[in-house]
């Protein structure tokens, strides 16, 4: 049974929840949900290092409360918090027992357990603003990280012929799989795996994953981006950019700008 630790920050600044997502993403923590001076932060508890969290929290000045959650009760518990996104008049993200959006482009429905990539949080909120401007028709895609799979769903939904889409967590998979079926995609194959090298070539890249992740698979991704290609990064804090966009020169590729939310960045590069 896949049995994940909660762990709750109370009272603490924006800022804050920006650097802890950040530290506990390389912890392992895989799924967060802000709030209003608050943040909630999911890890599998085969991962879970209390004294890992004892020291950033001494580190920091925090206080925390952990909690135990069994794989059957995290449906009650998202169902309780979560309510829809709307992204612009572009996409509406919402749960099966949520009213249908009205007046968007396109409505994605899932069901998140414990994977990242709701919408919620500034990173894929602009993921898929970058995405409007982007021709997906008949082209190949290449989701790196895909957590939910509303990244792989939207990429399909815009036209693309194929979406390849992976991640490291069977959660994730299993979540990814269940959310396309939901929202009858044919083009998306979804697959494990631990690094960005696919071993083919993609006209689109997205990577909505973090820092250190983008910055060891940076090589693979520009060697997997096809001449002319565009390619999304995102799961970046603002400090992130100067460090991201030295590798991205490193390996040739084009830096053609970045929009910025609540102390996130997502950069726009092409090949």
């Amino acid at each position: 049974m896949n049995n994940y630790i909660q762990i709750v920050f109370a009272s603490i600044q924006p800022e804050q929840a920006e650097m802890l997502v950040a530290q506990l993403s390389e912890a392992g923590f895989d799924g967060f949900e802000e709030g209003e001076n608050e943040l909630k932060a999911f890890i599998p508890e085969k991962d879970y290092d209390k004294q890992l969290l004892k020291e950033l929290a001494y580190k920091y000045q925090l206080q925390y409360s952990e909690q135990a959650i069994q794989e059957q009760n995290w449906n009650a518990l998202w169902e309780s918090n979560f309510q829809p996104v709307v992204v612009e008049d572009f996409v509406g993200i919402r749960a099966g027992f949520h009213e249908p959006i009205p007046s968007v482009e396109h409505e994605i429905v899932i069901t998140p357990k414990m994977s990242f990539g709701t919408g919620h949080h500034a990173t894929t909120y602009m993921m898929i603003q970058q995405m409007k401007g982007i021709s997906f028709a008949e082209k190949s895609v290449f989701d790196f990280g895909t957590g939910t799979g509303v990244l792989a769903i939207l990429a399909e939904k815009l036209g693309a012929a194929s979406v390849f889409a992976i991640d490291n967590d069977d959660w994730s998979i299993e979540n990814a799989l269940e959310n396309c079926q939901f929202n009858s995609c044919h083009a998306v194959e979804l697959r494990k795996m631990d690094s960005a090298s696919a071993g083919k070539q993609f006209d689109i890249i997205l990577a909505n994953i973090n820092k250190n992740v983008i910055l060891e698979n940076m090589a693979a991704l520009s060697a997997g981006l096809l001449p002319g290609g565009n390619l999304l990064l995102s799961g970046l804090l603002e400090a992130d950019e100067t460090d991201v966009l030295s590798k991205v020169i490193e390996t040739r590729l084009n830096y053609m700008g970045k929009i910025n939310r609540n102390g996130w960045i997502c950069m726009k590069i092409n090949k």
